[in-house]
């Protein structure tokens, strides 16, 4: 018979089966057999390109923030600067007083009207400003013309380039008492309005000027977040009877859940710094009553009083609280099923 006898499954069992053989080159060298884990030097090696890469902004991190935080033993001084020419040798020479700049700081009913104006003033912008790129994100994402939606972000993303001064010279013009608005009321009958100098609606008027200046940089983050999102998501719920409010509540504000958790938990940590250059430029128009917040307490005290460990000590006070504030945040957004600024 010309075919052979034997069925072919079994003739396919017979014939031996070849492995390929990868070597090491290919696959890359491997601490162990059977370790899914390479050690600390393989990686290092692997990485060492990368690593050369952010080896300049490590060393500019050191150097600008984490260094400076051993100027903190000021808080438990008498520091006086004028002991040396050199800072390290006034600090070596300035005596120490334990806590008592603490102790001074807690009396002090200046202190606590900084805490409850900046406090006041985190709450207005978390209400009023966080929500506003978020709005702003969604709206320009809506558009369908790409130009319209380029030219958009632009005109919102400008003014984050204006200094403060510049932003509050605008409101000036615009609020003040001799301002546009100001003008146009006494116009018509009315008594002028300043609003640049009402201690009232401080807080409203900064986050006004916070939201014309930074709501543009926010609007980025949260339209970079949108771009991940895939429209086969949008299809597949227009293709169920979704509207465009209903693929806005359950396709794209879940996508966007991660980022508002994660700059919701860095502003909380933020609480306690609300614009320092901003608040200290009108400072003197509302009145320290108003316009006081921990930021320009500790420059008055420190730089305009020479009150140097005084200074420091509240410094110290708000960066412990502030470490505080983003580990609660980031616990809550645990709890709520996100990562947070780190994982658990």
């Amino acid at each position: 018979m010309s075919h052979s006898t034997v069925p072919r499954s079994k003739a396919e069992a017979s014939t031996p089966v070849k492995t390929p053989v990868v070597s090491e080159e290919a696959t890359g060298p491997r601490e162990k057999r059977g370790s899914g884990r390479l050690s600390l030097r393989l990686r290092f090696r692997r990485d060492r390109l990368l690593i050369l890469m952010t080896l300049p902004a490590v060393v500019l991190l050191l150097v600008f923030n984490y260094l400076p935080i051993l100027g903190n033993v000021v808080a438990f001084q008498d520091y006086d600067p004028y002991v040396s020419d050199n800072g390290i040798v006034s600090m070596l020479h300035s005596p120490f007083v334990g806590l008592e700049n603490f102790q001074q700081i807690f009396e002090d009913s200046a202190f606590w009207n900084a805490v409850e104006n900046t406090l006041v003033l985190f709450i207005v912008q978390l209400l009023l400003f966080f929500p506003i790129p978020i709005l702003l994100a969604l709206l320009i994402n809506s558009v369908v013309r790409p130009r319209v939606r380029a030219f958009a972000q632009a005109v919102l993303y400008l003014p984050h380039f204006f200094s403060w001064v510049l932003v509050i010279a605008v409101f000036q013009q615009m609020f003040g008492g001799a301002g546009m608005l100001s003008q146009l009321l006494r116009q018509h009958g009315y008594d002028g309005l300043d609003i640049m100098t009402n201690p009232s609606t401080f807080p409203f008027l900064l986050t006004a000027q916070s939201v014309w200046k930074d709501a543009g940089w926010g609007i980025i983050v949260f339209l970079a977040a949108l771009a991940s999102v895939s429209p086969d998501l949008y299809e597949a719920a227009a293709m169920d009877g979704a509207g465009r409010w209903r693929r806005m509540w359950h396709v794209t504000l879940p996508a966007l859940r991660p980022v508002i958790a994660l700059l919701l938990v860095l502003r909380v940590g933020d609480a306690l710094t609300v614009g320092f250059e901003q608040i200290l430029l009108q400072r003197d128009g509302v009145g320290p009553g108003a316009g006081e917040v921990l930021d320009t307490f500790v420059w008055w005290n420190g730089v305009r009083n020479q009150n140097f460990g005084y200074a420091a000590a509240a410094g110290l006070v708000k960066g412990v609280v502030s470490i505080g504030l983003v580990l609660a945040a980031n616990k809550v957004a645990h709890l709520m099923g996100e990562k947070g600024v780190y994982k658990k």
